[in-house]
């Protein structure tokens, strides 16, 4: 058995021997990448720059765009790095650094789309109470809040796993994923199952649950509302709507994929699988928001032409 003090990196098995393939590979992961760069960094400038968008939910809505680059950051560049490597190692603090910022943005994403569900919520159940709850400041507190309580929930879930005794070092996998680290250490830890439970319940759970209740206090308040008023309702919360339900249907994947059909699905779909919300979410997100809402969608219109045709005069 080897000892811990000898495993200084672990190398990404998942990766194989991928051949001239890792051209193709390299142009699709970097076009992808900047591509999410681009399209959630245009989305935070217009905001910025338009001082009509200087409000509670656009504010709400840069903090979930800086997450998304967050999560993109923290897997993409090394998947670009591994396509050209021979080992596919990557270190332990990088390993641990990956998974900090991975396991971080789960709650935030999570966090940050309840803290923009409670927004709209007081913006149509109590529209003469909105400038007074959801002021500059109280927004900058929440968003704040949201990163103490993602990066303490990952603290409490995951931090055991810095001082695991590892005897392997293969990870079946195309990043650092914690359950796959755990199943490398000499001893299964007790903590395993209930760091996967608490981290479900306070990343998962409980925002989706504060998400829960705001829609169903607004569906409440627009059954009374008149069709105008709830055209408007459905405008505003659909993007969130729609960004709660994919993440939803990525947490189902990463369960079906880590406890059911493991050794029934293809190699390929196996690796994916992890990954769908790291590469479908930060996506969705600018373009669900920038395309679907008016103001943004107006916005950007003005920043991206205007500039162009003031440059040709």
């Amino acid at each position: 058995m080897e000892n811990s003090s000898e495993i200084v990196s672990f190398v990404l098995a998942a990766y194989g021997n991928i051949g001239e393939l890792k051209y193709l590979y390299f142009s699709i992961i970097l076009f992808w990448y900047l591509s999410i760069c681009v399209a959630n960094t245009l989305l935070i400038v217009v905001i910025h720059v338009d001082r009509r968008l200087h409000e509670p939910m656009y504010i709400l809505l840069c903090n979930l765009c800086v997450n998304e680059i967050n999560v993109s950051t923290s897997l993409y560049p090394l998947l670009l790095s591994q396509m050209f490597s021979d080992s596919h190692e990557v270190t332990l603090p990088w390993c641990f650094l990956q998974m900090c910022c991975m396991y971080t943005s789960a709650p935030a994403e999570f966090c940050s789309l309840a803290a923009m569900a409670y927004d709209r919520y007081i913006a149509i159940c109590h529209p003469l109470h909105y400038d007074v709850i959801m002021n500059t400041e109280r927004v900058f507190v929440m968003i704040l809040l949201v990163w103490i309580y993602s990066f303490v929930s990952f603290i409490l879930s995951f931090s055991f796993i810095f001082s695991l005794k590892f005897c392997a070092n293969i990870i079946d996998s195309a990043f650092c994923d914690h359950q796959l680290l755990i199943k490398l250490s000499c001893s299964v830890s007790v903590h395993s199952n209930i760091s996967e439970i608490f981290f479900a319940i306070v990343s998962i759970f409980i925002p989706f649950s504060l998400i829960s209740v705001s829609y169903m206090k607004i569906l409440k308040v627009c059954q009374q509302a008149s069709k105008e008023n709830k055209q408007k309702a459905v405008t505003t919360c659909t993007p969130q709507i729609v960004s709660v339900s994919n993440l939803f249907v990525g947490c189902i994947f990463s369960f079906i994929n880590f406890r059911l059909l493991v050794a029934h699905v293809p190699d390929e779909v196996r690796v994916i699988l992890p990954m769908y919300l790291v590469i479908c979410q930060p996506m969705l997100t600018p373009f669900v928001y920038g395309f679907h809402l008016p103001k943004i969608r107006q916005s950007c219109k003005r920043f991206l032409f205007n500039r162009y045709f003031l440059n040709k005069v």
